[in-house]
């Protein structure tokens, strides 16, 4: 049985008389008050309300340390702001900040949330409802008479305390478009990894962690931000002291860092943060708003990364020995994870539909959604082992690859049905599609040894893989694949199963990756490009690059590719005219504002001459969760951010903006401790200051930049429409 919330009420106090009372103080049978009253469970949420038992007529009011339905007016009843933890599920959030929540037979105000305070309201009919806790009910106590209903009206109220949540921080409405067969004003945000967290779920499941729980934080929690990114010790250590960020990646052990979260944020989100949430949803939000209207949100892990993670993790958490580093596992979990955002910010926005985060499954939808101002969400994937394709180098057998073409044919089916359409062949690790694009020389090339048994192997990059040939740097100098004394953790364990022997590498020269595309790569670029996904052919080899853009050029008609990472791995110039001819796009990796508008000029030649007469176009890729930093402060300028800023009014603007209502942004605050980011001062902090990005582009730049960011939505789109429409 289901604990039926009527029944807990009438039970709790002496006032079970007047829940059953035949002839209750307002004369009859209580029916709701049609005015403003909601007409269904959705619209009940994040609003105020006081809530009236129909059977007796008398109101929910607090009653010592708990609440019971003895108010006989709406004027001594408690007022509850309605927090909606998923569609048709609410936490009753009282003015003291305390919730209504079971205890046995009691209803008590409890002071933060948990299931015994989740509560499914079902509509009966319009304005009537039924109460139950949400979490299982075989403990349930009796309901109580008989005869009662346990029907309630919600009745619109004000003077609620609001429960606790990150704001936007923005005075007005988003812009929607002008029609779906117009162009899309919006920018694109083609890089990124908003379901990275320490839990894959809302909270409510077992789900597990991201990349062996290296990241911490959620971007979504159904208990809102006081769950979602809470206090970081439990993962990170006293002092965040076992943080693989000093321990691994940046191979600076004994670093550390305030561990405290929401409200007070100290050292965390920051730019140079790596494994910490920068992308909660209502930060996104904020983002969406300032124009963002294409997101390209990737499954990511890096599964060596992962395992050595998890056997430092082990010290201070035990069951991270049984947490799951299989990429392509991973990969979809943060899918799915993302899938149930979209029902949780509809649970916020009012019912099935109503949110402003939409998952987006083809081009035609994509502008649909658009169209009606909300924001088009593309699931990706990025990771080495694709297709479960690892590689390992075995003494005495070779290589040993971990796929057929049977399982790459049904997993690329598999990750369609999922609503996957963006990935990355290649990433951090070789594979057993052929090489990565090498950019970093010591770390990695670490990591890489620990899942594939093997160094790199290279050769010196083309034309010294740096200079007037190239778009992007190719390769990376590289002494030694032991950085420094060897001290650090990584090191220790990658030396340990070498006793001592490492590789070298000529010094004063770039060293690109030796390992080619093999003939399985192929068959898995040539199977992607028959089903149509969208692909990024960053952190492939530089070699790689160009077997993709050929085999892209062969296909009738010939088959766009998008660089949205940096050109891990370098892409010369020639290569980068070549993926602008085949109708692509090279969007610029994590910049701020004046790294933009730089890219933007480096960008423009090659652009003209490859497309002339076309919309300049210029997104970005972001990397946020990307066990990366963003980007930093633009440093010393004449032109700094001014907190109100307002977009859409002003020279800057163009015509395509014109009857766009103006939206003013303020200074990111949290009000219950003060925390505030500017910017100027901090960077990039979290995803939340891509308005504030703007703001730069638009100081650097000008009309010229605008224009440009806000044409990068539509030239994805039409990229996305030359993959489809073949």
């Amino acid at each position: 049985m289901r604990r039926s919330w009527m029944g807990m009420l009438c039970g709790a106090t002496l006032a079970l008389a007047a829940c059953r009372d035949s002839d209750p103080p307002s004369g009859g049978p209580a029916d709701p008050d049609p005015a403003g009253a909601p007409q269904n469970r959705y619209e009940l949420a994040n609003r105020c309300f006081t809530v009236k038992a129909l059977d007796s007529g008398r109101f929910i009011a607090r009653q010592g340390n708990g609440y019971a339905a003895t108010a006989t007016s709406a004027d001594a009843a408690e007022r509850f702001y309605m927090k909606p933890t998923a569609l048709g599920d609410y936490l009753f959030h009282g003015r003291d900040g305390r919730l209504l929540a079971s205890a046995g037979d009691a209803v008590v105000a409890a002071e933060s949330a948990s299931d015994a305070a989740n509560w499914t309201i079902d509509t009966v009919a319009p304005g009537r409802y039924t109460v139950v806790l949400k979490s299982d009910g075989t403990s349930a106590p009796p309901l109580g008479d008989g005869a009662a209903s346990g029907e309630f009206a919600f009745v619109p109220a004000q003077g609620c305390t609001p429960y606790p949540e990150i704001s936007t921080d923005s005075r007005g409405e988003t812009y929607k478009g002008r029609g779906i067969d117009q162009p899309v004003v919006g920018f694109a945000e083609v890089h990124t990894h908003m379901a990275m967290g320490h839990e894959m779920s809302d909270g409510s499941l077992d789900v597990g962690p991201s990349a062996g729980g290296v990241l911490y934080g959620q971007m979504y929690h159904r208990f809102g931000v006081p769950h979602a990114l809470a206090d970081c010790e439990a993962h990170h250590g006293p002092q965040g002291i076992q943080d693989p960020e000093a321990l691994i990646l940046d191979l600076t052990p004994l670093t550390t860092h305030d561990t405290v979260g929401w409200p007070d944020f100290i050292d965390w989100p920051a730019y140079d943060s790596q494994l910490h949430q920068a992308m909660y949803y209502k930060w996104v939000e904020r983002a969406w708003k300032a124009g963002l209207r294409i997101l390209v949100s990737e499954g990511t892990n890096i599964a060596a990364l992962c395992e050595i993670a998890v056997i430092y993790a082990t010290t201070i958490n035990p069951q991270a020995l049984g947490y799951d580093c299989n990429d392509m596992s991973l990969g979809i979990k943060q899918v799915k994870y993302l899938k149930s955002l979209q029902d949780y910010v509809d649970a916020q926005e009012g019912g099935p539909g109503k949110g402003w985060f939409r998952i987006v499954g083809d081009p035609a939808e994509a502008r649909r959604v658009i169209n009606e101002g909300k924001l088009a969400v593309v699931p990706g994937l990025e990771f080495s082992n694709i297709f479960d394709c690892t590689l390992r180098t075995v003494a005495g057998v070779g290589e040993v690859v971990g796929c057929t073409r049977e399982d790459i044919d049904r997993q690329i089916d598999e990750i369609w049905e999922l609503g996957v359409r963006e990935l990355f062949p290649y990433h951090d690790v070789d594979s057993a599609l052929g090489g990565t694009g090498i950019f970093n020389g010591d770390a990695l090339n670490l990591v890489g040894f620990w899942g594939t048994g093997h160094f790199w192997r290279t050769y010196d990059c083309p034309d010294g893989g740096e200079g007037e040939a190239y778009f992007y740097d190719a390769g990376a100098y590289m002494t030694t694949a032991i950085p420094g004394t060897g001290g650090d953790p990584l090191s220790q364990i990658v030396l340990g199963a070498l006793n001592g022997i490492v590789p070298l590498y000529p010094a004063g020269k770039r060293q690109c990756n030796a390992r080619g595309m093999t003939e399985l790569g192929r068959y898995v670029i040539e199977k992607l490009m028959e089903k149509k996904f969208i692909i990024d052919i960053d952190h492939a080899e530089l070699s790689i690059k160009q077997d993709m853009i050929d085999i892209a050029k062969a296909q009738n008609p010939p088959y766009p590719l998008i660089s949205a990472h940096g050109g891990h791995g370098g892409i010369s110039i020639q290569q980068a005219k070549d993926i602008l001819a085949l109708g692509g796009l090279i969007y610029p990796f994590k910049p701020n504002g004046r790294g933009h508008v730089e890219f933007m000029r480096k960008l423009k030649p090659l652009w003209d001459e490859a497309r002339p007469g076309e919309p300049l176009a210029v997104g970005y890729g972001m990397d946020a969760n990307g066990i990366a930093d963003r980007s930093p402060p633009r440093g010393a300028t004449d032109k700094p951010v001014q907190y109100p800023f307002t977009l859409f009014q002003g020279e800057d603007w163009g015509p395509q903006f014109e009857g766009f209502a103006p939206l003013t942004f303020d200074l990111q605050t949290i009000p219950q401790s003060g925390k505030s980011w500017h910017i100027d001062e901090v960077g990039t902090a979290h995803y939340g200051m891509v308005a504030d990005y703007v703001e730069e582009v638009r100081l650097e730049g000008g009309r010229e930049a605008l224009d440009a960011l806000y044409w990068s939505a539509e030239a994805y789109l039409r990229m996305w429409e030359q993959v489809v429409n073949r």
